[in-house]
């Protein structure tokens, strides 16, 4: 006789929460319950799968499965997120939807005293509560009755309860006069359910979240990644993922600052009408991952932000929380001493913040120490400097003090016996101290001899013949093979243009799983299949891609 309640703690809880909180510092509100209904470049952006952070809908099953929907109302957002489940899977109602919404199949009914039931879901039973109302409906079950077969569907259901159900439902069915092909199409919807399906309440709620992610990431893009990446890890991609996805959406980003950066990540807005802030967006444009599209066209960067673009003086501040090896108690003591005054050379950030050694070298190797002097080698180079007090407190007899005068100078070049980092030493320096990086993809490092090869961006394959013969390479962000997949593989690819979906079959998996499963960075070549906006290549040969292993990221792998 009691209730029981289910409380979720989900993350995009707190994503929208500081998302909102960081959009009204900016003098502008975004109120939940007021979001503006069916937002038409929501579902813009939801139609081309552009849903990386997005909650519920940013797995690689989703992804291919968002274009064949193409939502375009808050409805189609609730199956959406419902039809991507073990038992709509398992139950063949995927592509009988996908295709009555197309219109390649007409709209019908196992029996017409369903249509009022199904009518919403073009005659495709998606949500529990209709597998319910059917068992009534169509099998005359009561309430009672009904209730048990809701239970039947728990996690721990018993097979001799599932097989008693059954029963009913075909006597029930034949009761009211359903039989053959009806009544085996009504069974086999049902009971595939007990595989996990959706409540359409359960999914309209998460449908809110999904919308309202959506909805930030599209109009206020540099409060919704800086919250994402202040949530992390949560999702199916690590923050570095996320970072190039959003720089392929032209949002900006700054680097780990000690003289800027706060311990989380936070939104920094420029001043719209002065120069600095034209030229800023300018040529932060022309460096960035954007340009890439504009140089593959034949065209120049755009002087204004292209349409759809988020505002270019809104940039997001990587907070030293991505720094690894600094302690949050040392990273707030950090920004609470710069509060105070701000610093005046290595040393005095050193004293005055509690740095250890470890620290201090992990802030040079990445950047963060540029901004008081010197470069990421010269920096290195100064960590590694003896200085009385807090710093190396372990050392009992003072430095030279020539040397420790070289650490208290500001802006100071001390001796330096080696040439600062290369672009490629800069990436590994990066992803080893923070996981992840600004500059440009370890896949453009190798792109001229990957084109020369005949090797495609991810971009590209859009551009490609369906069935024709493609090779892709790229860095593995996920690794997936789901129990209702019947062994099969999934893998997503990311190079410096997008993601590119990879096949794999279970005979292939066997033939070369080590490489599939261990490799960072792999070179596929298959057969490219592209069905209503939805690119995959379906391997033949997969490979490992030597020389960039230093520039892994960790990926999402058979979660």
């Amino acid at each position: 006789g009691m209730i029981k309640i289910d409380l979720l703690g989900l993350r995009m809880m707190s994503v929208l929460q500081e998302a909102i909180a960081m959009v009204s510092e900016t003098g502008q509100s975004v109120d939940l319950a007021q979001l503006p209904a069916d937002d038409g470049d929501v579902y813009t952006m939801l139609q081309r799968a552009e849903t990386i952070g997005v909650f519920q809908v940013e797995s690689r099953a989703q992804m291919a499965t968002l274009p064949r929907i193409r939502p375009e109302r808050f409805y189609d957002l609730v199956v959406q997120i419902a039809i991507i489940r073990p038992g709509p899977i398992v139950g063949n109602m995927v592509h009988p939807y996908i295709r009555r919404r197309r219109g390649r199949e007409p709209v019908t009914y196992p029996h017409p005293s369903l249509e009022p039931i199904l009518r919403r879901t073009l005659g495709v039973p998606l949500f529990q509560e209709q597998l319910l109302r059917i068992a009534m409906v169509a099998a005359g079950f009561s309430g009672s009755e009904a209730e048990e077969l809701r239970r039947a569907f728990g996690f721990k259901r018993s097979e001799q309860r599932m097989r008693e159900v059954e029963v009913k439902l075909r006597e029930g069915m034949a009761r009211q006069g359903i039989t053959g092909d009806a009544a085996e199409e009504i069974v086999r919807s049902i009971t595939s359910f007990a595989l996990y399906g959706f409540p359409e309440s359960h999914s309209s709620s998460f449908a809110l979240l999904a919308y309202a992610s959506a909805y930030l990431k599209v109009h206020h893009p540099a409060a919704f990644y800086a919250a994402l990446l202040n949530n992390q890890p949560m999702g199916f991609y690590h923050a570095s993922t996320i970072v190039k996805e959003a720089q392929r959406r032209h949002q900006r980003f700054l680097p780990i600052d000690v003289t800027r950066s706060d311990w989380l990540c936070t939104v920094e807005t420029v001043d719209r009408d002065s120069d600095h802030a034209s030229e800023r967006f300018r040529g932060g444009f022309r460096r960035g991952a954007g340009v890439g599209l504009f140089e593959r066209r034949g065209q120049r960067p755009p002087r204004t932000p292209p349409a759809g673009c988020p505002h270019p003086f809104q940039s997001v501040r990587i907070g030293l929380r991505y720094v690894k090896g600094l302690r949050e108690r040392a990273g707030r003591a950090l920004v609470a001493a710069r509060a105070e005054r701000p610093f005046g050379s290595l040393h005095d950030l050193a004293v005055r913040a509690g740095l250890d050694r470890d620290e201090l070298t992990a802030l040079a190797a990445v950047g963060a120490l540029n901004a008081l002097g010197g470069t990421r080698r010269g920096n290195l180079w100064r960590a590694a400097v003896p200085v009385p007090g807090p710093l190396f407190a372990d050392v009992e007899d003072g430095p030279p003090p020539h040397l420790s005068s070289e650490m208290s100078q500001p802006n100071a070049e001390c001796l330096q016996p080696i040439a600062d980092m290369t672009m490629p030493e800069r990436l590994a320096a990066d992803y080893a101290g923070t996981g992840l990086t600004l500059g440009p993809h370890p896949m453009r490092l190798r792109r001229s001899a990957l084109a020369r090869a005949g090797v495609l961006t991810a971009a590209d394959l859009a551009n490609g013949t369906n069935g024709g013969r493609v090779q892709v390479a790229g860095s593995v962000i996920v690794r997936q093979r789901p129990g209702t997949a019947k062994g099969f593989v999934f893998l997503s690819l990311e190079d410096e243009t997008g993601i590119a979906n990879v096949i794999v079959t279970p005979q292939l998996f066997a033939r070369h799983r080590l490489p599939l499963v261990a490799e960072p960075f792999l070179l596929v070549e298959g057969i490219l299949q592209i069905q209503d906006d939805v690119v995959s290549v379906r391997a033949q040969r997969v490979s490992a891609l030597p020389g960039l292993d230093h520039h892994s990221v960790p990926s999402h792998d058979f979660g």
